[in-house]
């Protein structure tokens, strides 16, 4: 049984949804304003890897991530850039989502916009007014924190520790310095409702995204740990006191990357972005070397740490292949059920790729069904197992770096084959070892078999 460490209860519990074989699931989504850096990857690789295997366990799951498109660092980038918020907000999300597929993390099921929700998060806030939760006070909406009275549960913050640092900043009309807003005023990129021109404060956006397409009350909320308080907390004050009900049965947050001990962060100016990360490492080292540390722990990043990961990687993915078996019962298979059983546990991951590294072993001594185990277990992980390809254009690149080096034109690469076999069949030694060479420098590997040459990238 699936057991998942719940944040709010600070315990690992068993994992039972509110539908029988039903999942709910909401993810805090990127504000789009710049790039995508590794702490977005860690987060959103870690729920795609249980949005993969809550899926692989038959459940039915609904997986929604929204997108920030409205928020003052949007329009901060917007005035200094000369744009409009839409132009900025669309063209970074394009990014984000380019970003993910590299990754090859799934679409959630759901992306909504946080543009396109106003008027639910506009009748939210009626909602939490009509029954005194919240107030408005010159165009803007505040929550009244005091009246919740399990504020600061989820984050483990008494009320009175929290009031020694709250501060009311300069043109807020708050009660108490607590209320955090449902609703600021902005008459210049703001829009209408009932309280004036204005736009609506970050944790109402996922409140009412969350209530309109998963419903008053939902089995997970995933997001990174920096999001616990306030964001989180103030997302079970909110939705708790609008809907009268309990607002997430499974809290799950995803520990910090770090680079020399410190979060990486854009405000700390430590951050590499996807993109970056992407020209010297594939999306599966990515991947391995996130889930080769457990979700809730802190990941220290350096180049070693990848490299290593990059061999990882690279040892799985040349496990002897074979043809993928469907006559086979994976779940009678002993390392089927290990890797289960380590997925059950909070998603130890780490532990699941031990088995995946069992199985390649065993793929490599020629057990009949390892391959076809590593294949279906590594891709639940989200790992791809085909090989790297090429286009024409790269190809033709390679090839003429080949035909440089060996001083001959070569159009095809079964032309450097037939070439290297020619010269093995007539024993120039001397031919086939420059050949290997050039490969080589073009990144190319041949295989050889029974059946013949192949090629493929390293």
């Amino acid at each position: 049984m699936l057991k998942l460490h719940n944040t709010y209860t600070g315990t690992i519990e068993e994992f039972k949804p509110i539908e029988e074989n039903k999942v709910k699931m909401y993810v805090c989504g990127p504000t789009v304003y710049d790039n995508a850096h590794l702490g977005h990857a860690r987060c959103y690789i870690t729920w795609d890897v249980l949005y993969r295997y809550l899926k692989f366990k038959g459940y039915d799951v609904t997986y929604c991530r929204n997108v920030t498109d409205v928020d003052d660092k949007i329009l901060k980038k917007a005035e200094k850039e000369g744009k409009t918020p839409e132009e900025v907000s669309k063209f970074w999300y394009n990014k984000f989502s380019d970003s993910m597929k590299a990754l090859n993390n799934l679409s959630p099921t759901i992306e909504p916009f946080a543009t396109k929700t106003l008027g639910e998060m506009i009748s939210m806030n009626k909602d939490l007014i009509a029954k005194g939760y919240a107030y408005e006070t010159g165009g803007d909406v505040y929550f009244r924190v005091k009246k919740f009275g399990k504020y600061g549960s989820l984050s483990g913050q008494p009320i009175d520790q929290l009031e020694s640092g709250a501060r009311i900043e300069v043109g807020e009309q708050k009660e108490d310095p607590l209320d955090f807003a449902l609703w600021k005023k902005d008459e210049k990129f703001g829009y209408n409702s009932p309280w004036g021109v204005g736009r609506p404060g970050w944790h109402i956006e996922c409140s009412a995204m969350s209530r309109k397409y998963l419903g008053k009350t939902i089995d997970i909320h995933a997001g990174g740990a920096d999001l616990i308080f306030p964001h989180h907390e103030n997302e079970i004050a909110q939705s708790e006191c609008a809907n009268g009900c309990k607002f997430v049965n499974y809290w799950l947050h995803n520990g910090f990357v770090t680079i020399n001990k410190e979060k990486m962060s854009k405000s700390l100016g430590n951050f590499l972005t996807i993109d970056d990360l992407l020209k010297n490492y594939d999306s599966n080292t990515i991947r391995f070397f996130i889930l080769t540390n457990h979700y809730r722990m802190p990941v220290e990043f350096s180049d070693e740490a990848l490299q290593s990961a990059q061999a990882g990687v690279k040892r799985m993915l040349n496990a002897k292949r074979t043809d993928l078996k469907e006559n086979i019962d994976i779940t009678q298979l002993e390392e089927y059920k290990e890797f289960v059983d380590a997925m059950d546990d909070d998603l130890n991951t780490s532990k699941a790729l031990a088995v995946l590294f069992d199985l390649t072993n065993k793929a490599n001594k020629d057990v009949d069904y390892a391959y076809t185990l590593l294949y279906k277990l590594a891709t639940t992980l989200g790992f791809i197992f085909e090989k790297a390809g090429l286009s024409d254009e790269e190809l033709q690149e390679k090839l003429k770096s080949i035909s440089k080096t060996l001083n001959e034109e070569f159009t095809s690469m079964e032309d450097v084959i037939n070439k290297r076999k020619i010269a093995r069949a007539e024993k120039n030694w001397d031919i086939a070892d420059k050949i290997r060479i050039a490969l080589d420098d073009a990144g190319i590997l041949l295989k050889d078999s029974k059946d013949g040459t192949v090629w493929e990238l390293k």
